[in-house]
């Protein structure tokens, strides 16, 4: 007889349905729950997670699936359950507030709150016993609810307190003066990350070490940066490369399939937290493509086809969309209960021998550290999962293995490649790890943006049709026209939340990319329609944009998300995007604005590009007069295409690309008169709003643009 489903079996989120035969009376978000708190006079614990969250499994498997606890909960709370994903609005508030009082915060989130939604105790994961030097989860039940009995009162004074105070430093304010930037304050921040850096592994910091794809970005535009000195471009790019190559090297990159795990466990990027996110496959594609363009090594345009070839295969929907994740943990074998971290993606030597000719098993695990008793540490490991497990990690250059083994090292390239296609094809019949499968708008900007780029950087075209499909889906799916709103999220079908600022700013992104790659006009008007509706929602009177709107009066306060964490923060991608539509467009209106958003984030530039590096690498394109490239002539030419071949492989990330003809042109007097040369496709590079005279020949417009 299957479990009793709770309210959450109406629900299409996959995170809530994990939860839906639950004995917690769960409810979703809304008003149903509000009111029957209002009602019994019981405070709301809220619990926020996502479905491939691994933490998330284990108190749900600990706590929610206990038949005590969920008696405990029941009885004292009004229980609901949000999925963080779909609802960053409501997780941006409670997380605000659980960082402002206990200094961190995390997933699963758990907070308590008034029945007028104000929190008053918060935290993230609970043991069902005292442990981690954490007390219990059922002990903390006790105490709040014995609380809320004895000291109402002070509770709800409480949570009317702390609502205040995080309103009160909501918001910036904009500086009085023009913010510009010298190239003394860029210098002082890639000093500032150097102190941070591990000179050994790459990356800033130590364990658990995450990618950080923002601060890369802005390492690569410093190492691009005309004005900078040489020894500052040289020691930004020594930093970006360095973490690129060292991730790529690690247990975080998935050597078999493809695409990069979430973060590393350790220093050395090599036991990983196994979930793989959309957003950080987008992200990470487009660090490796703008590394190609920087060092043309073919090592770092393969990284970009494996980063896309996974999600291609894996989170590619029929539809066109892309899915948003897989789990960390999965089965240990079919038909049976067992799970575990890892499981999917980890190997013992003796399962990678039995597979295996002895040449090919001797070449793969000297190259990938395969051990007889596994090779996570154990500090990598403290629980004791991975025993006798191996996380693939490339331990030395295929000449070392070769030298070991007596062989060439393009013999000993061959077998592990060998090798790996047929450990991959093994690992394709052990069960797969859960897919969350929805949609959401603002991951799949992102991944528009990574197939846009890396279509037209490498030449390839099946890159710009995924790119294209997933535009078309959106537009189709998730964008209601007679209301100029998106929707936030599709699984199946679209869902009822209206979108957020992310959903607008990263979709703007990817539109702009695809733009510049095809010279399709429709790209460019709808981003400068979403825009105008971005900046309507979300904005006000001070710089930033709120992460949600004002129609919903459940969420408390509304907050101005301005850190670039595993995502970039709307505050500093919007920025970016109003520098980059005022080049596409002519509009200088956009660009004065992106220059006042940038004016109310003005702290030293060593403390921002901690926290907000996309802003600064905002601050650094305002820096300068904006630069574009005009190419004019018939797309099918293949003179023409001999130009934009150059055009798409220079290292200039804030090279505008525009093509004459087909209403492309902006409304910038300068760039009026772009026209082929005599019948003659050419190229007009434009800087300090002039063109040089236009170029016919492909060397001679790499040299202009180098």
């Amino acid at each position: 007889m299957s479990a009793p489903a709770n309210r959450l079996a109406a629900e299409k989120s996959p995170y809530l349905l994990q939860h839906a035969a639950n004995p917690v009376h769960w409810l979703p978000w809304g008003e149903e729950a509000f009111e029957r708190a209002r009602r019994e006079d019981k405070p709301i614990f809220l619990s926020i997670g996502y479905s491939t969250c691994h933490w998330c499994h284990v108190m749900a498997h600990e706590s929610f699936e206990s038949e005590a606890t969920a008696a405990i909960l029941n009885e004292h709370f009004v229980n609901v359950k949000v999925d963080r994903e779909e609802r960053p609005d409501v997780d941006r508030v409670y997380m605000t507030f659980v960082q402002a009082t206990s200094g961190s915060g995390g997933w699963p989130l758990s907070v308590w709150l008034t029945p007028r939604l104000e929190p008053f105790v918060g935290g993230t994961y609970f043991p069902p016993e005292a442990r981690y030097g954490r007390r219990s989860f059922a002990d903390i039940l006790r105490a709040i609810a014995e609380a809320w009995r004895t000291n109402r009162a002070g509770i709800l004074a409480q949570g009317e307190k702390v609502v205040g105070a995080l309103r009160e430093h909501a918001e910036p304010t904009a500086g009085e003066t023009d913010l510009v930037r010298t190239e003394e304050d860029f210098s002082r921040a890639v000093d500032a990350l150097q102190l941070v850096f591990d000179h050994s592994m790459g990356g800033f910091g130590g364990a658990p070490k995450f990618p950080r794809p923002a601060l890369l970005r802005f390492l690569a535009r410093m190492s691009a940066r005309r004005t900078a000195s040489p020894e500052v471009r040289q020691r930004a790019q020594y930093l970006w490369l360095t973490t690129l190559r060292r991730m790529a090297m690690g247990g975080l990159h998935d050597h078999l399939g493809g695409g990069f795990h979430r973060y590393s466990v350790d220093a050395r990027w090599h036991v990983p937290h196994f979930e793989k996110m959309l957003y950080d496959q987008a992200q990470l594609a487009l660090s490796y493509l703008e590394a190609w363009q920087c060092t043309r090594e073919a090592f770092f345009a393969d990284l970009v086809r494996d980063i896309l070839g996974y999600v291609e295969r894996d989170l590619r929907a029929p539809q066109g969309g892309f899915y948003c994740a897989e789990d960390a943990d999965s089965l240990l074998a079919q038909g049976r209960p067992e799970h575990a971290e890892g499981a999917f993606y980890v190997w013992t030597e003796a399962e990678i021998r039995a597979a295996l000719p002895p040449e090919e098993a001797d070449a793969f695990c000297r190259h990938f550290d395969v051990r007889p008793g596994g090779n996570a540490d154990p500090g990598s490991d403290p629980h004791g999962e991975l025993a006798g497990k191996n996380t693939l990690f490339v331990s030395c250059p295929f000449s070392q293995t070769a030298s070991e083994l007596g062989i060439e090292a393009a013999e000993v390239e061959r077998r592990v490649q060998v090798a790996s296609a047929k450990l991959l094809a093994l690992r394709k019949q052990r069960p797969r790890p859960h897919l969350d499968d929805k949609i959401l708008t603002s991951w799949n900007g992102l991944m528009i943006s990574a197939f846009a780029r890396a279509g037209f950087v490498l030449g390839e075209p099946q890159y710009l049709e995924i790119a294209r499909g997933a535009v078309e889906f959106l537009r189709r799916e998730m964008w209601e026209p007679e209301r100029a709103v998106l929707r936030r999220v599709w699984r199946g079908q679209p869902g009822n939340i209206a979108g957020f600022a992310d959903d607008y700013a990263y979709l703007i992104g990817g539109l702009l990319d695809l733009y510049e790659a095809t010279g399709h006009p429709p790209d460019l008007a709808w981003a400068e329609e979403l825009q105008e509706r971005q900046d309507a929602l979300f904005g006000n009177d001070a710089p930033g944009w709120f992460s949600s709107g004002s129609a919903d009066a459940s969420i408390l306060l509304r907050l101005k998300e301005d850190h670039d964490g595993a995502e970039p923060s709307v505050t500093s991608c919007g920025t970016l995007n109003l520098v980059r539509l005022a080049a596409l467009t002519g509009r200088e209106e956009l660009r004065a604005k992106a220059a006042w958003h940038a004016r109310g984030y003005a702290e030293g530039a060593e403390r921002l590009v901690h926290s907000m590096p996309l802003m600064l690498a905002a601050q650094e394109a305002l820096s300068r007069p904006p630069a574009q490239v005009v190419l004019a002539g018939e797309p099918a030419d293949a003179r023409l295409q001999a130009l934009e071949r150059v055009v798409a492989e220079s290292f200039a990330p804030d090279l505008a690309i525009l093509r004459a003809g087909g209403g492309n042109l902006p409304r910038q007097e300068y760039l009026a008169h772009a026209e082929p040369l005599d019948g003659v496709p050419a190229a007009y590079v434009c800087r300090d709003f002039a063109c040089r005279a236009p170029l016919t020949d492909p060397t001679a417009l790499a040299a202009e643009l180098a």
